[in-house]
């Protein structure tokens, strides 16, 4: 089993930080650029890691675990 890479959907206020530890920065600053983004997410992404408003935008049903998708977590 390989580990995918880490990547962090969000304003650029919200993520730009992560970028240091070496997360994939995915700046989306409104909830139509968070659900493209989420879309298009290479197929290397193993983790996601949302900020609250990049999840509300997303909602439930999309975050759901699946075999199709990588894990999800939202920033407190």
């Amino acid at each position: 089993m390989t580990m995918g890479t880490v990547a962090v959907i969000g304003t650029w206020t919200g993520v730009c930080g992560l970028a240091l530890a070496g997360v994939d920065v995915l700046v989306a600053e409104d909830p139509d650029a968070v659900r493209r983004t989420w879309q298009t997410l290479p197929s290397t992404v193993g983790l996601v890691i949302l900020t609250a408003e990049a999840a509300q935008a997303l909602g439930a049903e999309a975050m759901a675990p699946a075999p199709s998708r990588p894990l999800t977590v939202v920033m407190p």
